[in-house]
């Protein structure tokens, strides 16, 4: 069977990503792993499916590189409305589509070339202050559960060996964590590095970690205002605003069509 396939960048988070609304294409995990595999499959963080919805656009399907399923990935729901402005799907409102995602509404817009704005779930969770392997962490979930360690030398650390320890660490968080290592930059900026599960690496970006870090540093002091810019890995910029009760979140940055292609497997 010959599957075709967009390769999509948000921010430098990528993805493979599936139009599947007529519901053709079904995946098993060690094939969603090898195609996510760099160097021996297409590479990406994660494969995404655009499934057909009753009430929403569309569903957006969700897997790690791993090739098991994930919870909300906020570059990857910018990616798939990317996708889906440029595949024609319709949408409901004017630049924008709404879609679900593990049983939750999610609203976007394409606000300009390449770049899209997520309407975000409000966080839950927070947690301030817990000592960790010798670091002091925090965290919160914004649609996927996220700690978070600040430090004054984010160049330098090494951000694979501590987030993989933190990230098994069931005792504070049963079903693992991804992990960001934050530096604030300015009164309304910081730099972030995240190791995420499911990818069991450090990604070039990661929409939820960097909503989680705006918040939490905001919630901490650490931040001013309502509008946080945050540099990732990439070097890409992800800006997250949020209203002063933290209920109303929204997510903007770039996403790009890499390339397409088709790939083959097995009846």
């Amino acid at each position: 069977m010959e599957i075709p396939f967009s390769k999509l960048s948000g921010a430098g988070n990528d993805f493979i990503i599936i139009d599947n609304r007529s519901r053709a294409v079904d995946l098993t995990h060690l094939q969603i792993r090898d195609l996510c595999t760099r160097r021996t499959g297409i590479g990406a963080d994660g494969l995404i499916l655009i499934d057909p919805s009753e009430h929403c656009d569309f569903s957006m399907k969700y897997y790690n590189a791993d090739g098991y399923p994930g919870s909300m990935c906020g570059n990857g729901g910018r990616c798939a409305v990317y996708f889906a402005s440029m595949a024609g799907i319709p949408s409901s409102f004017e630049n924008g589509y709404k879609f679900e995602a593990n049983g939750n509404r999610y609203d976007a817009w394409v606000t300009g070339p390449e770049t899209v704005k997520l309407r975000m779930l409000a966080p839950e969770g927070f947690r301030n202050d817990m000592t960790i392997e010798g670091y002091t962490c925090h965290s919160v979930d914004t649609g996927s559960p996220h700690a978070i360690i600040y430090t004054d030398n984010l160049e330098n650390i090494h951000v694979t060996g501590i987030g993989s320890t933190i990230r098994h660490r069931t005792d504070f968080f049963p079903e693992g964590t991804n992990v960001n290592f934050i530096e604030i930059t300015s009164f309304d900026s910081l730099s972030l590095r995240t190791f995420e599960r499911g990818v069991e690496d450090e990604t070039l970006a990661c929409g939820t970690g960097a909503v989680a870090s705006a918040l939490m540093s905001k919630r901490l002091g650490k931040i001013k205002g309502t509008v946080v810019l945050v540099r990732v890995k990439s070097g890409e910029i992800l800006e997250v605003s949020f209203s002063e009760d933290m209920k109303e979140v929204f997510l903007t940055g770039p996403a790009k069509i890499v390339f397409k292609g088709r790939f083959v497997t097995e009846e």
